[in-house]
């Protein structure tokens, strides 16, 4: 198959190396460079790193124009794949090959349809991901399934880990739905069942609320961990939290406060409590959780939401 390949960031390259590998990809699609760093240095995607290895040319747009439609059109592709590009692709753009887009998407369509799947399949307590293969159509992740995998996820896994192991499964999912369709054998499923919809994460997701219980804020550490973060509001001010673990007992029996437990940094919520394994307070580098609470004289009170700055 002479195949047009749509990405961005780390998680569509393992796909990229295998397409390349069984079939002739003409052209990689990926983002402009952006700014990585406290420098901000302008740096190419990952995606577009492996295709520069890989002797591939590169398409760098972050909203692909009538112009790149023809470019691509231009090239005579078979198919198109996408994983994580980051940007709709509209007509003629979905016209451009000779069988249409394909996107890998993180979730059991149609569930979580939109910009954060894998993350609003942890937010929403659901111990199993998923991942889809489906024909692009001008609606949000609305087209036909090809092929569809369910993986389970660990008691403590977060979004970021799962997201690179469900990358490396994503693999075979998406190999499997382009050789049936160079074969003629794909058989385009019209998605069944009531959508729900997955918006793009902000800072304000992040917020983990102490007064509340056990499993929600678990949840929530977990589907916005590393992106966008976890958070907490404190009385010396926002303290992001990079790590912590639930723990089944502990002495301190107040809810929403942070104190150390011999050499555990405990935090309390409404009917459960957590291990701060590392944290980063308001001003200073990352650290261990029991060492900023023993610089703050071992007990600090947390906020509610809405509290705080």
């Amino acid at each position: 198959m002479k195949i047009v390949f749509a990405g961005s960031p780390e998680v569509a390259v393992p796909t990229l190396l295998a397409l390349s590998g069984a079939h002739d990809v003409l052209a990689v699609l990926t983002r402009e460079p952006a700014p990585v760093g406290r420098r901000r240095t302008l740096t190419p995607t990952p995606v577009a790193a492996a295709a520069e290895e890989l002797g591939i040319p590169v398409i760098e747009s972050n909203r692909p124009d009538d112009e790149i439609a023809e470019r691509i059109a231009g090239l005579a592709p078979d198919l198109g794949v996408v994983i994580a590009y980051g940007a709709l692709l509209r007509r003629p753009m979905l016209d451009a090959p000779k069988h249409g887009w394909v996107n890998l998407h993180f979730s059991l369509l149609p569930r979580h349809r939109g910009a954060s799947p894998l993350q609003s399949t942890i937010l929403a307590g659901e111990r199993e991901a998923g991942l889809s293969v489906f024909r692009l159509v001008p609606a949000l992740d609305a087209g036909d399934i090809i092929v569809q995998a369910s993986s389970p996820l660990g008691p403590d896994e977060t979004a970021g880990e799962a997201l690179s192991r469900l990358a490396h499964e994503g693999v075979g999912t998406v190999v499997t739905a382009v050789n049936h369709i160079e074969a003629g054998t794909a058989v385009f499923t019209p998605q069944a069942g009531e959508p729900s919809y997955a918006p793009k994460l902000t800072r304000e997701h992040g917020e983990l609320d102490f007064t509340r219980d056990a499993a929600s804020l678990y949840a929530r550490f977990r589907g916005v961990t590393p992106e966008p973060g976890a958070w907490t509001n404190t009385e010396i001010g926002i303290v992001k939290i990079l790590a912590m673990r639930p723990v089944a007992e502990c002495d301190e029996q107040r809810t929403a406060v942070a104190t150390i437990e011999g050499k555990r940094a405990i935090v309390t919520s409404s009917d459960g409590a957590f291990e701060l394994l590392r944290v980063q307070p308001p001003g200073k580098p990352p650290m261990d959780g029991d060492a900023w609470l023993r610089g703050r004289g071992g007990f600090v009170q947390l906020l509610s939401e809405g509290q705080g700055s």
